[in-house]
């Protein structure tokens, strides 16, 4: 990918968005970062990062066609996510993890973007009596329906990195890790977001589905990649 291209984050005060923010600032593959976000980024997540190529958009994401000239970008990448106890009920995870990426890909789609980049989560499926699953897989579903030239979908297992809040299943896991499944694994934030990122600069047509196993070879050849 040798031509200018600019994409477009939405999430990046989030663990998996953070790091795409981070990896994305140094990348000379995008010389364009649309940053939407609902409230202005804290001052540590922008420390470093090169401003003449990074735009940071307080945006309604309940109106995004009044929005509409930052969406005539290349790439999309959705790190958007929630969990029920931060949301608060299933209707607003619902809402947090299925109605605002899919409004953001339908307003994509007008904009002229060419690949929409998520990150799901394993076990995604429509038909799962998970409820967080069945949410992640109709997303996925949706987004299938969308004329894009390229989708890419990224299924990690649990996320592990610098959090602001303890979850003790992320303590627990760093402990006995070692025991679970390959496919199961946890898998570092920074790792999800270079796989995503390596997805971006592929730009393969069609449609990919990067399960959680897949990530820390795709990770490692793009941070090779970018520092070589």
């Amino acid at each position: 990918m040798s031509d200018p291209t600019s994409i477009l984050l939405c999430g990046a005060t989030g663990l998996v968005g953070g790091e795409c923010l981070r990896l994305l600032a140094t990348d000379p593959a995008f010389d364009r970062v649309v940053l939407l976000t609902r409230r202005p980024l804290p001052g540590e997540l922008l420390e470093g990062v090169n401003g003449s190529k990074v735009e940071e958009h307080i945006v309604d994401f309940q109106n995004l066609p009044s929005h509409a000239a930052l969406f005539e970008v290349d790439h999309i990448v959705c790190a958007l996510g929630t969990t029920i106890k931060k949301a608060g009920s299933k209707e607003r995870f619902r809402q947090v993890d299925h109605g605002i990426p899919l409004a953001v890909a339908r307003q994509g789609i007008e904009g002229g973007a060419r690949h929409y980049l998520l990150v799901s989560a394993i076990g995604a499926d429509p038909d799962s009596r998970i409820f967080y699953n069945q949410v992640k897989g109709q997303l996925e579903k949706d987004l299938s329906n969308l004329p894009f030239r390229s989708l890419t979908f990224v299924r990690p297992s649990l996320l592990l990195g610098e959090r602001s809040e303890f979850r003790l299943g992320e303590e627990l896991m760093k402990r006995i890790g070692f025991l679970v499944p390959p496919a199961y694994k946890p898998v570092e934030a920074r790792d999800v977001a270079a796989a995503l990122l390596r997805a971006a600069r592929d730009d393969a047509p069609g449609h990919r589905t990067i399960e959680s196993r897949e990530i820390p070879a795709l990770a490692e050849a793009y941070l090779a990649s970018t520092s070589s």
